[in-house]
């Protein structure tokens, strides 16, 4: 499964751990999916219409409690609100720092790809949202 930081998220990284700049976690994370799968770089095409929304996720230890082996994973589901139309098939997830546009900070290939219609309500269970450094 395709998936990685960001070039965003890991130049603000490198330059927050060897002295060039501070870098502040976002207070709160947005995650969306994507009927295109983005890159390192971005781009990518996220779902849209049908009352498709990113989620905002307070970024605390509840929501993604402390790493261990190298992962982190979600605390709590992450669930998007019903669809009144269909999303499309979505293929890729990202992390983003703004509810619209922003920076996409991570992201990672669906391990299945899931098609979202009309009443579905498409959700990250508990431990599902891995981020993982090697």
């Amino acid at each position: 499964m395709a998936g990685s930081f960001s070039d965003f998220l890991e130049l603000e990284v490198l330059d927050h751990v060897f002295g060039a700049a501070a870098y502040t976690a976002p207070v709160t994370l947005y995650v969306s999916l994507f009927t295109v799968a983005p890159t390192d770089a971005g781009g990518g095409t996220e779902a849209t219409g049908g009352s498709y929304a990113r989620v905002a996720v307070t970024n605390n230890a509840t929501n993604f409690p402390a790493a261990s082996a190298g992962a982190k994973s979600n605390g709590t589901a992450i669930t998007f609100p019903t669809a009144t139309a269909s999303w499309g098939s979505c293929v890729a997830m990202g992390v983003h720092d703004a509810a619209s546009a922003g920076n996409l900070l991570a992201w990672a290939d669906l391990a299945v790809s899931k098609t979202v219609g009309s009443g579905d309500t498409p959700s990250f269970a508990v431990g599902e949202l891995d981020i993982t450094l090697t």
